[in-house]
């Protein structure tokens, strides 16, 4: 079942020790098939080193499992509500990267303090409200879900513009519209966040990059008139020529 989106959530979790994004177990991709209703997510603490494509769980948006022979991430019910939540979303992450999580130990947002940030985040990324005890101690993964689509909601941001979200004193989780987008965002989102403390040590004046600065890095990568890279809407046709 799922064989090539077991692959593909197998590849994007190797990805995480790759990129610096985890310790140990510390970390889960999962992406899903918005045709079938499942989803696909690592196992609960399996290293990296011993995980295998079918090993990868499928899970339903109910948060069933469907097929599998180990125990799903503990964060599945986090990933179900976000799926349900979020429909334009193809993949989740979540690690707890450190300097992501120094944000969410102090509840910070982590400012667009640079264009590195505005290229991938139209605006600061934000962190949620601490979960209460009750909401701890009665389902504590699904709240988790639920208080960063509660965060978003209340907060009027685009969860497609703002790809990331850190949970108070947790951590970040990351989407896309693949899992491998899902962690490239993941590691966007570290790398920001870097950049921002460090911003923070040196000066105690605004960091945020001014609106113009913002649209422009974000704009020239995403929407209609994109032209960063070689396939986006108006890449081709942005670079001025010589005539021969």
């Amino acid at each position: 079942m799922l064989e090539k989106l077991k692959q593909e959530v197998y590849d994007a979790n190797m990805r995480l020790p790759e990129l610096d994004l985890v310790t140990f177990t510390w970390g889960n991709v999962s992406g899903i098939d918005r045709d079938k209703g499942l989803f696909v997510i690592k196992p609960s603490g399996v290293e990296y080193g011993n995980l295998k494509p079918e090993d990868m769980v499928v899970v339903d948006l109910d948060g069933k499992v469907v097929e599998g022979n180990m125990n799903p991430s503990s964060d599945t019910p986090t990933h179900t509500v976000l799926y349900n939540e979020f429909p334009d979303i193809g993949g989740i992450v979540h690690t707890h990267s450190p300097w992501a999580v120094s944000f969410a130990s102090a509840n910070m947002d982590v400012p667009a303090a640079s264009t590195t940030h505005a290229d991938t985040f139209y605006g600061d990324v934000p962190v949620s409200d601490p979960l209460t005890k009750q909401e701890i101690e009665d389902a504590y993964e699904e709240n988790t879900g639920k208080v960063i689509v509660k965060t978003f909601n209340e907060r009027h941001i685009d969860y497609n513009a703002v790809p990331a979200v850190l949970v108070s004193q947790h951590g970040p989780f990351s989407w896309g519209a693949t899992p491998d987008k899902a962690v490239y965002n993941a590691k966007v989102l570290e790398v920001s966040a870097e950049i921002s403390y460090h911003a923070l040590q040196l000066t105690s004046d605004n960091i945020r990059v001014p609106q113009y600065l913002l649209d422009k890095h974000y704009y020239r990568k995403h929407g209609k008139n994109a032209y960063y890279g070689q396939n986006n809407a108006k890449s081709k046709d942005h670079a001025a020529h010589a005539e021969n």
